[in-house]
C-alpha cells in the first residue's frame, strides 16, 4: 500500500493551511489488540481538552472503528464520505466531552482498509485543508503493523505504545518497536504500562520489554505512565462515557490527568516546524518511500 506521486503535488499547498497553530502529534499504538489502547486516547484526550487544550482525536483503526460508540455519540459522516469527496474533514468532527474533537472513522468496511493510493492522497489532502484550529491531534491506530499503522506511527511526533502485563501484549510491542526503528528510521518511543496492580508491577512491565530491546535494537524507551487496574474503567465503559468523566476521583482517572499534564509538556521537534504539516509531510514520505521499495522489487 502506497501513496501515489500526485498526492506530492499536495505537499507544496500543505503550507497554505489555514490552521497556523502548533500542532502536537501523538499516534498511540501497541501491535496487539486489547490492551485498553481507544481507553487511553480517549481518556488523554478528553483531559487535555478538560486542561484548556483544543484536542482532535482521530479514530485511525479504518476498518473497525470504536471511539465514537465508547462515547455514546451520534455520527452520520465519517471518513469514508471524507474520502468519496462527499464532504471535508472539518464536517465529520463531532464534539465530545469538554469539547474534545472525534473525526470517526467506520467499522466493517474492507475498503477502508484496503486504501487505494487515490484514497491515500484523499486522506492527505483532508488533513491539509483542515481549517478547525488544534493543539493536539491523538492518533489511535488499528492493532497491528499493517501499512496503516506504521504510516500513522511514523508520521507522529511521539509514539506512544500501550502494553499490558500479558506475554503476547509484550511480544507484539517488541515487533512493532523493532520494525518502526530498523526499517522507519524511529529510535525514540514512550511506553505507558496499562492495567497494574502496583507502580512497582507497571515497573517489572516495562523491564521486561527493555530487556530485550536494549539486546537487540538500537531504540530508546520511556516509561511515561503506569495505568493501574481500576473496575471503574469497566463502569464507565458501559455507561459509554470516560473514566476522568465518570469517576474523576478514581485511581485510572488520576493517572490519565496526569499522563494528560505530562504529555502536554513534551516538546515539538524544532524539525516539525511546529505546524500539522510535518504530520501529513511524514505520511508523504512514508508513502513514496513504499512506492519506491515496492518498485525495486
Amino acid at each position: 500500500m502506497f501513496i501515489s506521486e500526485t498526492a506530492f503535488d499536495q505537499a507544496s499547498g500543505l503550507r497554505m493551511m489555514q490552521n497556523r497553530n502548533n500542532v502536537k502529534v501523538i499516534a498511540v499504538t501497541g501491535g496487539k489488540g486489547g490492551v485498553g489502547k481507544s481507553n487511553i486516547t480517549l481518556n488523554m484526550g478528553i483531559a487535555m481538552a478538560a486542561q484548556g487544550k483544543r484536542v482532535m482525536v482521530l479514530d485511525a483503526d479504518l476498518g473497525l472503528a470504536n471511539v465514537d460508540v465508547m462515547l455514546g455519540l451520534r455520527v452520520t459522516k465519517n471518513l469514508s464520505h471524507v474520502l468519496s469527496g462527499e464532504c471535508t474533514l472539518d464536517d465529520i468532527l463531532v464534539e465530545g466531552p469538554h469539547g474534545v474533537l472525534i473525526a470517526p472513522a467506520t467499522s466493517g468496511t474492507k475498503s477502508m482498509v484496503e486504501l487505494s493510493p487515490t484514497e491515500h492522497a484523499g486522506l492527505i489532502r483532508a488533513f491539509s485543508s483542515l481549517k478547525t484550529p488544534i493543539d493536539v491531534l491523538l492518533v489511535d491506530t488499528a492493532a497491528g503493523i499493517s501499512d496503516m499503522v506504521l504510516s500513522f506511527a511514523r508520521a507522529a511526533q511521539d509514539i506512544m505504545v500501550v502494553v499490558c502485563d500479558e506475554p503476547t501484549s509484550i511480544t507484539d510491542a517488541y515487533a512493532l518497536i523493532k520494525l518502526l526503528s530498523n526499517e522507519h528510521g524511529v529510535y525514540k518511543f514512550k511506553v505507558v504500562a496499562n492495567m497494574v496492580r502496583s507502580l512497582r508491577e507497571g515497573q517489572e512491565l516495562f523491564a521486561k520489554l527493555t530487556r530485550v530491546t536494549d539486546r537487540f535494537l538500537d531504540a530508546t524507551l520511556e516509561l511515561v505512565s503506569c495505568i493501574p487496574y481500576d473496575n471503574n474503567v469497566k463502569l464507565a465503559v458501559r455507561k459509554q462515557k470516560v473514566v476522568v468523566d465518570a469517576y474523576p476521583k478514581s485511581p485510572a482517572a488520576l493517572a490519565f490527568r496526569s499522563l494528560a499534564a505530562k504529555a502536554a509538556t513534551w516538546p515539538i521537534p524544532e524539525q516539525a516546524g511546529g505546524h500539522l504539516e510535518f504530520f501529513i509531510e511524514n505520511l508523504l514520505e512514508y508513502g513514496q518511500r513504499k512506492k519506491r521499495e515496492e518498485l525495486s522489487e
